[in-house]
C-alpha cells in the first residue's frame, strides 16, 4: 500500500477545530453518544475546500477512539478516484491486517449483491460499536461509493455511525452526497453544510492567534484577505502573529501582504487537486464571470453538457468563488492567481474566446475591449470597432492609460491602411497626455507618410503644434506641401505660419519655400493666423477685425484650434472682448467633441488673459486654475508653459498675491521654453513681479529684454504687451529719464497708429510728465481715453492717478472724490489687491474735507461698496448669475445685495436702478469734460 493510502495514526493529539465550528463540534458529539448506546447514524459534512470539514472529522475520529469505539478510517485522493474498491481497502485495513479481528485477506470483488467486506464489518459492528469515517469523499471511487451506501442501508442491524466530509469539486462520475440517499428508519441523518466565515468568527480566531482583540481596521482588512476562507485566515494569522506584529491599523499592510501571500499559495494547492473540467471552468470564470451568464461560462469551459447544478456546486465547493444571484463569480485577488499557470498561448486564446462571447451577448463594450487586451489579434471587424468606442470612453473619462491600451491594441486589429492611420492619430492624442514623447513620434510619421487620407494629415500636424511642437514639424509641413492640393494645401500653409512666427530671430532656410499668406486669404484658418500676424504688427486695424471675424464664422467642428484661436488673440488687440469670448467658448465646446484636449490648457489660459484684460479678475483667476489642472507638467511640451506661468503671474499681482507671483515668477524654466512666442509674455510679467517688489533696475532690464524679443517677432504693436511704457515708468525711478521718453514717445506713435483707445490711453498716461503743469491734463486726457473700453487693470490704475493728482496739484476734489468713489466700486470684490490698498489710502488723504456726493442720487453713498458694485452691474444688464460668478459670490448673495441696494435707493427694481446709474455716469462724464 502508498504512503498516500495508508491509514493514519491515531495516536497524535486532537485537532484543534476553529471556534466558529461549535455546533457541529455538539452535532457530532451526539452522533458519538448516539453510536454508544447502540443507535447507527448517518453524517455528512459538506463545505469548500478550506471551510474545516477534515478537522471535523479528525476530531470525531480521536473523540470516538477515546471513548472505547473501533474506528475505521480513509481518505479519498484523485489518485486513486479511479481504483476499484480503494477507499474501502482503506476502511478494512483494520480488520485484515496484522493483529487484526479477521484473518488477513484481499477484499475481492464479490459478487454484485454481496460486496467485499461488508459482512465482516457488520459483524465486528456487533461486539463493538463502530465509527466508519472517510475524507475527502468527492473522490470516492464508484464501487467505494456503492459499498457505503449499502453499509448506510444495513446499519439499522448493528451500532455502526457512518461520518463522511468532502466537497462537490467533481463535475463528472458519482456524486458522494449520495450515500446518505434514502436511509433506512432506524438509522439517523444529519447534514452538516459549512459557509464562509463570519466577521465576528474573523475576530475570535485574531483573538486566539495574537492574545488580544482586534481592531476593527484589522479585522475587515482580515476578513477581505481571507475571503472568508477559514484556512486561509489561520494561516494569514499564525504567520502573522509568529512576525511579533500587533493587529492593530499599523499592522493592516503587513497583514494584506501576508495574506495575498498564504491566499496564492492556497489557490495554487486546490488548484492542483481539482479535475481538469473543475479547473477549465474557474479558469472561464476568472476571464468572464462577471460578465457572462454561468451557462455562457460554462460553454466557454467546453462543459455546456453538464447539468448546470453539478457545475455550478463543484466550482462553490472549491472555496474561490462566492455565490450572488447572478451565479458563481471569483474574487477579484484569487482571479490572478487561477489564470497563472496557464500558458501565453492558452490564455490568449481563452480571452479570445470569451470576448467573442460576450460581443455576441451585447455586453457593454469596455467589458469585451478588456477581454481583447488579454487575448491576441481576433482578425474579426468588430474587435477594432469596439476596442475604439472603449477607448472613446476612457478617453471622456480622463483614464488616458487605458484609452492608449485599447487603440494600440485597435490598431493591430486593423489591417486597412486609411482606418489604421485615423486609429494611430487617435493613440496619438491620447498618448500625448500621459506618453507625450511616442504620441510626437507618431504625428510626425503620420505628418510625413506618404499615402495619408485627406485632411489627416493637416489634423495630425494641428494636433502637434497644439502641443507645442514646432521646430521639426514646420519643415514636415514645408516638405508636404508639394503633394497637396486644395483646401488641404490651404491649411499647411496656415499651419506652417502659426509654427513659427514671423521675423524670429532664429531662422531656417527652407526647401521647398512656403509661400506667405495672402493679403486678405478666402481660407478661414489663413484668416486667422493673417489677422493675427498684422494685429501684432499693429499695422490695418479695420482689416484685422473683417479677417478675424471670417475665421470665427466658419463652423468651429472641423476649425483648426491654433488659427481660431489667433484670430480671437487678434480680436484682444483690436478690443472687441465680447467677440474674442464668444470664439473662446465656441472653441472650448468644440474641444470636447475632438482630440483636441492637448489644446484645453492653452484656450483656457487664453480667455485667462481676456478677462484679465477686462479687469474680472475672479473668472481670470478661476481659467487660469483651470488650464493648470488640465496641465500635466511632466512629460508636456516647453512651449506651453511660459503662457501658463505668465497668465497666473499677472493674476497673482492683481489679486494682492504679490509673493507667490514673485516665487513663480523666479523658477527657472526649460531652455527650449525660452523659444516660445510666449517667452516675452513672461518676461514682461517677471519684470512686474520685480517691480511690485521695488526692484526697479531688475524690472527694467527685464522689460527690455522683453521688447528685444518682440522686436526680433516684429511684434511692434503695444497693445500686445504695454512694455515701453512699463520700461520708461522704470527707467524714470532709476535715472534714466533719456531712454524713457525714447520710448515713451515710440509708444505713443505706435498706439495712435493702431488706433485703439486702451492701448492709446495708456500710452498717454505713462508719457504724462513726472510733475509740472501739463501732467493733470495728460492723466484727464489719458482716463478719458481709456473710460470708452473696460474696467482693465490700465483703466484701474488710471483712475487711481486721477484721483491723486487732482488731490495734490490744486485740482477739482469733486473730481478726485468720484474717482475715489469709482475705485472703491471697482475694487471691492478683491480686498487685498494693491489697487484696493492704495484707494484706501486716496479715501483717507480726501476724507477730512466736506464729501459731496458725485453721483446725482444722495442716497448712493448710502450703499456698502459690495452693493454697489452689484448695483453697477446689475444696471448694465447682467443677470443674477453672471454677476455671482463675476464677484466670486452665491447667486443668493447677489439677491440680498440687490434688495438692500434698491431698499437704500428707495427704488423697486432694475429699470430705476439703470436709470440711476446712467444719470451717475453722465455726472462723471460731464465732470470729466470739465475737469476729468
Amino acid at each position: 500500500m502508498s504512503a498516500s493510502t495508508a491509514p493514519r495514526s491515531h495516536s497524535a493529539p486532537p485537532a484543534r477545530v476553529p471556534r466558529h465550528l461549535r455546533r457541529e463540534l455538539a452535532v457530532l458529539g451526539s452522533v458519538l453518544t448516539d453510536l454508544s448506546a447502540g443507535r447507527s447514524t448517518a453524517v455528512t459534512v459538506i463545505g469548500a475546500t478550506g471551510f474545516g470539514q477534515d478537522a471535523l472529522t479528525r476530531w470525531t475520529s480521536r473523540t470516538a477512539e477515546a471513548r472505547g469505539l473501533r474506528v475505521l478510517s480513509a481518505r479519498g485522493t484523485p489518485y486513486e478516484s479511479g481504483l476499484r474498491y480503494g477507499v474501502v481497502t482503506q476502511l478494512l485495513h483494520p480488520l485484515t491486517g496484522p493483529g487484526a479481528d479477521l484473518p488477513a485477506a484481499p477484499p475481492h470483488e464479490g459478487r454484485r449483491d454481496c460486496p467485499p467486506g461488508l459482512t465482516e464489518v457488520l459483524r465486528t459492528a456487533r461486539g463493538r460499536p463502530t465509527l466508519v469515517v472517510v475524507e475527502d469523499a468527492q473522490w470516492l471511487d464508484e464501487e467505494s461509493l456503492r459499498w457505503l451506501h449499502l453499509l448506510i442501508r444495513r446499519a439499522a442491524a448493528a451500532p455502526l455511525a457512518v461520518l463522511a466530509g468532502g466537497c462537490g469539486v467533481t463535475v463528472s462520475g458519482p456524486d458522494w452526497r449520495e450515500v446518505t440517499a434514502s436511509p433506512p428508519a432506524a438509522v439517523g441523518m444529519r447534514e452538516l453544510v459549512l459557509d464562509r466565515m463570519a466577521r465576528t468568527d474573523v475576530a475570535d480566531v485574531v483573538r486566539d492567534t495574537c492574545g488580544v482583540p482586534g481592531a476593527d481596521a484589522f479585522l475587515s482588512a482580515a476578513h477581505h484577505a481571507s475571503t472568508g476562507n477559514p484556512a486561509v485566515l489561520g494561516d494569514t494569522m499564525r504567520r502573522f502573529a509568529r512576525r511579533g506584529h500587533a493587529p492593530d491599523e499599523s499592522g493592516v499592510p503587513e497583514l494584506r501582504t501576508i495574506g495575498a501571500a498564504v491566499l496564492g499559495d492556497h489557490v495554487e494547492r486546490g488548484l492542483r487537486g481539482l479535475p481538469a473540467e473543475t479547473v477549465a471552468l474557474l479558469r472561464a470564470l476568472a476571464v468572464c464571470g462577471d460578465l457572462l451568464d454561468f451557462p455562457l461560462v460554462c460553454g466557454l469551459a467546453g462543459l455546456r453538457h453538464l447539468g448546470g447544478a453539478r457545475l455550478r456546486s463543484a466550482v462553490e465547493a472549491t472555496g474561490f468563488v462566492t455565490t450572488g444571484t447572478s451565479g458563481p463569480r471569483i474574487e477579484a485577488q484569487v482571479r490572478p492567481r487561477v489564470l497563472e499557470e496557464m500558458s501565453h498561448r492558452d490564455r490568449a486564446e481563452l480571452h479570445a474566446r470569451a470576448a467573442e462571447l460576450a460581443h455576441r451577448a451585447a455586453a457593454d463594450d469596455r467589458a469585451v475591449a478588456a477581454l481583447l487586451l488579454g487575448a491576441g489579434p481576433v482578425g474579426a471587424p468588430w474587435a477594432a470597432q469596439v476596442l475604439r468606442r472603449a477607448a472613446g470612453a476612457a478617453r471622456r473619462e480622463g483614464d488616458h492609460t487605458r484609452s492608449i491600451a485599447c487603440l494600440s491594441r485597435a490598431v493591430c486589429e486593423t489591417p486597412d491602411p486609411a482606418h489604421r492611420a485615423e486609429l494611430t492619430f487617435e493613440l496619438a492624442a491620447a498618448e500625448l497626455v500621459t506618453a507625450p514623447e511616442a504620441g510626437r513620434r507618431r504625428l510626425g510619421a503620420l505628418v510625413r507618410g506618404p499615402g495619408i487620407a485627406p485632411g489627416l494629415r493637416v489634423r495630425a500636424l494641428a494636433l502637434a503644434l497644439a502641443d507645442g511642437e514646432a521646430d521639426t514639424l514646420r519643415r514636415a509641413a514645408a516638405e508636404a506641401l508639394p503633394t497637396v492640393t486644395g483646401p488641404e494645401r490651404d491649411d499647411l500653409i496656415a499651419l506652417f505660419w502659426a509654427a513659427e512666427p514671423a521675423g524670429r530671430e532664429r531662422t531656417e532656410l527652407m526647401v521647398p519655400e512656403v509661400p506667405a499668406l495672402p493679403d486678405l486669404p478666402a481660407s478661414p484658418a489663413q484668416a486667422g493666423q493673417r489677422a493675427w500676424q498684422l494685429a501684432v504688427r499693429g499695422e490695418r486695424l479695420p482689416v484685422v477685425r473683417r479677417l478675424a471675424r471670417a475665421a470665427l464664422a466658419a463652423p468651429a467642428g472641423g476649425a483648426l484650434v491654433l488659427p481660431r484661436l489667433a484670430a480671437c488673440r487678434a480680436l484682444f488687440l483690436t478690443e472687441d472682448y465680447e467677440e474674442a469670448e464668444a470664439g473662446l467658448g465656441t472653441l472650448l465646446a468644440a474641444l470636447d467633441h475632438r482630440d483636441m484636449g492637448v489644446a484645453l490648457p492653452r484656450v483656457l489660459a487664453t480667455r485667462a488673459e481676456l478677462n484679465l484684460r477686462r479687469g474680472l479678475l475672479a473668472v481670470a483667476e478661476r481659467d487660469i486654475g483651470a488650464a493648470e489642472r488640465s496641465l500635466k507638467p511632466s512629460g508636456r511640451h516647453p512651449a506651453t508653459m511660459p503662457q501658463l506661468r505668465a497668465v497666473r503671474v499677472l493674476v497673482d499681482l492683481e489679486r494682492g498675491h504679490a509673493r507667490e507671483a514673485r516665487s513663480l515668477a523666479l523658477e527657472p524654466v526649460p531652455r527650449a521654453a525660452q523659444d516660445s512666442a510666449y517667452w516675452p509674455h513672461l518676461l514682461f510679467a517677471r519684470a512686474l513681479a520685480h517691480a511690485f517688489a521695488g526692484e526697479a533696475r531688475a524690472a527694467a532690464g527685464l522689460m527690455k529684454e522683453c521688447g528685444r524679443q518682440l522686436l526680433s517677432r516684429h511684434h511692434l504693436n503695444p497693445a500686445l504687451l504695454p512694455w515701453r511704457s512699463c520700461a520708461a515708468r522704470l527707467l524714470r525711478r532709476t535715472g534714466g529719464g533719456a531712454e524713457a521718453e525714447r520710448l515713451s514717445h515710440a509708444e505713443r506713435r505706435l498706439a495712435r497708429e493702431w488706433g485703439t483707445p486702451g492701448a492709446l490711453g495708456w500710452a498717454e498716461l505713462n508719457a504724462v510728465p513726472d510733475d509740472g503743469a501739463g501732467r493733470l491734463a495728460g492723466i484727464r486726457d489719458a482716463v478719458r481715453l481709456l473710460r470708452n473700453g473696460p474696467a482693465s487693470p490700465w483703466f484701474v490704475r488710471a483712475l487711481a492717478e486721477l484721483a491723486a493728482a487732482e488731490a495734490a496739484q490744486g485740482g477739482d476734489r469733486r473730481t478726485a472724490l468720484a474717482a475715489v468713489d469709482e475705485l472703491s466700486v471697482l475694487t471691492a470684490t478683491h480686498p487685498h489687491s494693491p489697487m484696493a490698498a492704495r484707494t484706501r489710502l486716496l479715501a483717507q488723504r480726501l476724507e477730512p474735507a466736506p464729501r459731496t456726493p458725485a453721483a446725482p442720487c444722495p442716497l448712493w453713498a448710502a450703499l456698502t461698496a459690495s452693493e454697489a458694485a452689484t448695483a453697477v452691474l446689475a444696471a448694465h444688464g447682467h443677470s443674477n448669475s453672471r454677476i455671482a460668478e463675476l464677484l466670486s459670490v452665491s447667486r443668493r448673495t447677489v439677491e440680498l445685495r440687490l434688495s438692500r441696494a434698491y431698499s437704500k435707493l428707495r427704488i423697486s427694481g432694475r429699470q430705476e436702478l439703470r436709470a440711476l446709474v446712467r444719470a451717475r455716469e453722465r455726472k462723471l462724464n460731464d465732470a470729466g469734460r470739465t475737469g476729468l
